[in-house]
């Protein structure tokens, strides 16, 4: 018999989330504001990582990015719009959630978001109901696929490294955990990871 599956790590981002911030929302922002589109993405390009990596705060970030001149609208106007744009994914949570009670999972949130965001984004989405931890890269410093922030996760975890399987919609962050030997499954559509899941014996 293989080797049962006791532990799920999952990225939020376009797996049980919409993403946070990400090319679309940018340029979304770049027409309700009317900002300069170059600017704006040099800026996020030079700025992002550090944000990311939790050594950079959303204010701080946004002074760099947008408020670096004076502006019509506030800080907290374009904040507002930011947190606005998650939105849930509800057939992936109520499928996660499923697999979790069914099957006993510890499950594990691995991804790489800015600290205020990924706050805002637990408490909204009330993620912590059945994600057990956050290895956040504004958490622990570290962003995928840098494979750190995996082993962290798995010292957190503290599970058999042959009991884990991680859900992400990146192929290179997949490729990075499974560099560490943890089998991983790019996640493009509920149905697919379903089917992918299943082989590791994780049914709903």
């Amino acid at each position: 018999m293989p080797t049962p599956i006791t532990t799920l790590f999952t990225d939020i981002g376009k797996v049980l989330l919409t993403n946070g911030w990400d090319r679309n929302a940018r340029q979304l922002a770049v027409e309700k504001f009317r900002l300069d589109a170059k600017e704006l993405d040099d800026r996020h390009h030079l700025a992002f990582d550090i944000f990311e990596s939790g050594k950079m705060s959303l204010d701080a970030y946004l002074d760099y990015i947008v408020f670096y001149e004076n502006r019509s609208f506030t800080k907290a106007d374009f904040k507002e719009f930011m947190f606005q744009y998650s939105q849930p994914l509800d057939e992936m949570l109520d499928f996660v959630r499923l697999l979790k009670e069914k099957h006993h999972l510890k499950v594990v949130a691995v991804s790489n978001e800015g600290r205020e965001l990924n706050e805002y984004r637990i408490r909204k989405f009330q993620l912590n109901s059945i994600i057990d931890f956050f290895v956040s890269s504004s958490f622990v410093y570290l962003r995928k696929p840098d494979p750190a922030i995996f082993k962290i996760a798995l010292d957190m975890a503290q599970t058999p490294i042959d009991q884990i399987v991680y859900l992400d919609d990146r192929k290179l962050f997949v490729e990075a955990a499974k560099n560490l030997g943890i089998k991983g499954i790019v996640h493009y559509s509920l149905a697919e990871t379903k089917k992918e899941l299943e082989q590791y014996g994780l049914i709903v």
